[in-house]
């Protein structure tokens, strides 16, 4: 690359004092290959958006000062220091890329914003190892900021030593420029929320002062009782805006309007495309701030959503309103705040162990749920976070509601749907400590019977704290099928849309409403004779649901004598107590991951076989399918250190995992063989894509059955999940005992649509032909080599899909515990020749929608 020489800086802060005139050398602060800045695979440091300089792909571990000067700036995530120089100008030192996102993990810091450092001090030192796996970079750029420096020539593409000199800022011989003047014109407010988790970082205060400087509007950002001008980075840095924080905006001149918009649109970006989002009053939401009017009393209007909970129901609505809790930001002092976050951590520890208790002999879901809750009052982050912010003499409500804010934004931008949805869960603690702190119970909310309640999205202990008896439907705006808040409502057996958009806010309170989540929609002010054939319709499903839990022992045959076995997915023991109750004829899945996760460490041997053991104990003999570990994508566990990816729905994930982690995998197999009778367990391994992925695992469980003096095989079977898996079917089906088809998994990589996208999960649907024809696919080859076909994904628990999944060659439907019974008395209604005329129309449809009118016409009553 060509020497940079005698650059002028692009990113001068406005407010910059007065250069002294003097040339000071900057000095390699740790030793390392120089690489030319515009290398930097970061379009914010090559396009200069920050300033010049230059940066080092590190040798060592130590950052040490470059120069005199003193500390303007030290992250909190300990990743970056900007030093003052004695001239004026200001130098940012920032470890690795996207090393923010770390929240401090690795890093040491070891100084303080005001601090005096001498050349060669050290300011970080950090783990390369740790960054190595987790950040996308090592380098280490050293940028001036500041656009009246001039930087002396650079030589990049060699070798330094800590210490060298690497080039001289020097003032370049003007006077600095004035903040920039208000204009005449309007003074305009904004209100913002920070998303990005890492706050105003460098990143965001470099995009920030390069989107504002072809304005002429004086524009401040107003945020914890100070200013910055918005065209100096290390001003706004020096906000100490975190995510989740509130930020007020001020812009004074002509195109004031242009330049909140220009800062809007810069703020949407840090969320990776998220919208900004402005300050919400006090006790409203998304639910109760229509964007339109509300519906008026003859509007008939459907709205539609994706099912969380199948079933269907009427009723009337009731909009939920949430209280705010207000926080105030200053403190009483460091030991009276941490003896307040103490006491409130103590009592919804307690709260949550006698929620946990009166839970464990009713509803397993929802003790799990509180479980999960109760690991965040222990999180070493979370109040290692907090107390931070106490010490620099913070509320200790305005500690705890930013330490899990952050949080819960840090999940959020992971690029999981299904983690985003588990920041609800934290956020779900944090207002149960804030309630505490506050003094306020946390007293259910009072509905009348026959309630479809309308929310833009509920915190799971909400809807615990209600009188679900009362519930007869339950509609978020927001939301995916697999939040914590879907999960129990399915528990509860409450029929469930979410994803439902902004047009719920239009839904006045006490509008008779029709909602039917099998055909995902919200009837809104139906004709009374709809209402009432709708009643009806729901008493003879009830009848029909209790003929079904009155045959559930009996084994399930199509009327024509044609054996379908309809079996359960478990996630617990304790599952397989109520799947046997509900007439299973056996596990077709249990996701072993209940083993894996909320823990520091994997289980050892003896606890897998343990849990195994008593979930095959208590399928009284009764088959059971454990599918190997599927870890990675949206299933996090640090213990097993797996490398942070782009696009983790695409990497180390399913049996990737396994052979990556090999002895992991082996563990899991030993404790699976060891589990008596010998054969009941058979062994499932999820993402298989390539047929030596298969081989791979077939020759490690042989030699673990070897060495385990077991002379028998194994059933070994592979997940069809990835659509390379159905179009090889015929290979795969050569060297496995059997498939199982992951309808959930399998429809999204079809379509190549994330199904936890709210924005897509309408599309996602597993009826699409284009998912059907694989399953065929598959099913077809596993018969013609003697292996049987089996359904483990959502697609199973939906009645009306048996007669499809049987014409097209499946054997074995493995459902939700709950709809055991339902799926049976489908399946005991159908003949094999009738179900494969509807499987070959089918799969001659043109869409899912397509596929749903032909089978409701054939089953309206389903």
């Amino acid at each position: 690359m060509t020497p940079i020489n005698e650059t002028k800086n692009s990113a001068r802060p406005q407010t910059q004092p007065a250069a002294t005139g003097e040339s000071i050398a900057l000095h390699a602060p740790l030793a390392g290959w120089l690489t030319a800045l515009s290398d930097v695979p970061d379009p914010v440091f090559s396009g200069y958006v920050l300033g010049h300089g230059i940066a080092i792909d590190p040798f060592e571990s130590v950052l040490k000062a470059p120069c005199d000067g003193v500390v303007t700036v030290a992250h909190r995530a300990r990743h970056a220091v900007t030093l003052r120089l004695a001239n004026g100008a200001e130098v940012l030192l920032h470890v690795g890329l996207d090393t923010v996102a770390l929240a401090g993990e690795g890093f040491t810091l070891h100084v303080a914003e005001g601090q005096a450092v001498k050349t060669g001090d050290p300011l970080i030192s950090f783990d390369m190892d740790i960054l190595a796996h987790k950040a996308r970079s090592l380098l280490v750029p050293i940028i001036v900021l500041g656009e009246d420096y001039t930087l002396s020539a650079m030589a990049p593409g060699r070798q330094v030593a800590a210490g060298e000199v690497l080039f001289t800022v020097s003032p370049a011989g003007t006077a600095p420029a004035e903040a920039a003047p208000q204009a005449a014109g309007p003074v305009l407010t904004r209100e913002f929320r920070i998303d990005d988790p890492d706050g105003i970082h460098a990143r965001p205060a470099g995009l920030i002062a390069d989107a504002v400087k072809g304005f002429k509007a004086r524009i401040i950002f107003h945020a914890h009782d100070k200013e910055a001008d918005a065209r100096s980075p290390v001003k706004l840095m020096l906000l100490g805006l975190g995510g989740g924080d509130a930020v007020r905006v001020t812009a004074a001149g002509g195109d004031a309007e242009a330049a909140l918009a220009a800062i809007g649109a810069v703020i949407a970006g840090f969320a990776d495309g998220k919208a900004p989002s402005p300050v919400p009053a006090a006790g409203t939401s998304i639910a109760e701030t229509p964007l339109r009017p509300a519906f008026a009393s003859h509007e008939r209007i459907d709205i539609t959503g994706v099912q969380a909970v199948s079933g269907l129901a009427t009723g009337k609505a009731v909009r939920f309103a949430q209280e705010e809790i207000s926080v105030p930001e200053a403190g009483a002092g460091v030991d009276v705040e941490l003896e307040r976050l103490r006491l409130a951590l103590e009592a919804s520890r307690q709260d949550l162990d006698g929620e946990i208790e009166a839970a464990r002999p009713h509803n397993r879901q929802q003790m799990e749920i509180l479980k999960a809750h109760l690991s965040f009052l222990d999180d070493v982050d979370l109040l290692g976070a907090a107390q931070t912010l106490i010490d620099q003499g913070k509320s200790a409500g305005f500690a705890w509601k930013s330490a899990a804010g952050q949080q819960a934004a840090a999940l959020k931008r992971l690029g999981s749907a299904r983690l985003a949805e588990r920041a609800v869960d934290l956020l779900d603690v944090e207002r149960r400590v804030l309630m505490a702190l506050a003094g306020k119970s946390r007293a259910g909310t009072d509905l009348p019977a026959g309630t479809i309640l309308l929310a833009g999205d509920l915190l799971p202990s909400q809807l615990t704290g209600m009188d679900t008896s009362r519930l007869a439907g339950l509609c978020l705006a927001e939301g995916g099928p697999t939040s914590h808040v879907a999960i129990l409502a399915a528990s509860l057996g409450i029929p469930t849309l979410v994803a439902m958009g902004p047009d719920l806010a239009r839904v006045p309170d006490g509008t008779p409403l029709i909602l039917d989540a099998d055909h995902q929609r919200l009837q809104v002010n139906p004709l009374p004779e709809l209402l009432s054939a709708t009643a009806a319709k729901i008493e003879k499903r009830q009848a029909r649901l209790a003929l079904a839990k009155s045959r559930a022992a009996e084994d399930c045959h199509t009327a024509c004598g044609r054996r379908i076995e309809v079996v359960a997915n478990l996630a617990s023991p304790a599952d397989a107590l109520l799947a046997v109750a509900n007439g299973a004829e056996g596990c077709g899945l249990l996701r072993s991951e209940f083993l894996f996760l909320n823990r520091d460490t994997a289980p050892s041997e003896e606890e897998q076989l343990a849990q195994y053991q008593t979930v095959a104990d208590s399928l009284e003999g009764r088959p059971l399918i454990i599918r190997t570990l599927d870890a990675g994508a949206d299933k996090v566990l640090p213990y097993l250190g797996l490398p942070r990816e782009t696009n983790p729905a695409l990497g180390l994930r399913g049996v990737r995992t396994g052979i990556w982690k090999p002895e992991t995998l082996r563990t899991q197999l030993r404790a699976i063989l060891r589990v008596q009778p010998y054969g009941q367990c058979r062994i499932m391994v999820p993402m298989v894509a390539t047929i030596d992925e298969l081989r791979t695992v077939r020759t490690m469980l042989d030699e673990e059955r070897r060495t385990l003096g077991q002379d028998k095989p194994i059933s070994l079977g592979v997940m069809v999940e990835v659509p390379s898996a159905a179009v090889m079917a015929d290979v795969f089906a050569k060297e496995c005992d059997f498939f199982s088809i992951g309808t959930n998994d399998l429809t999204q990589y079809t379509l190549a649509m994330d199904r936890m996208n709210p924005h897509l999960a309408k599309r996602v649907d597993a009826f699409d032909p284009a998912v059907l024809r694989l399953i065929a696919q598959a099913a077809a080859a596993a018969t013609a080599n003697g292996r049987w076909t089996g359904v483990c994904g959502g697609l199973a628990s939906i009645p009306l899909a048996a007669p499809v999944l049987i014409g097209l060659g499946v054997t074995e439907l493995s459902t939700t515990a709950a709809t055991v019974p339902e799926v049976k008395e489908m399946v005991r209604s159908l003949s094999l020749e009738r179900c494969q005329a509807v499987a070959r129309e089918a799969l001659s449809q043109e869409s899912a929608e397509a596929v749903h009118r032909l089978l409701s016409s054939y089953w309206p009553e389903v």
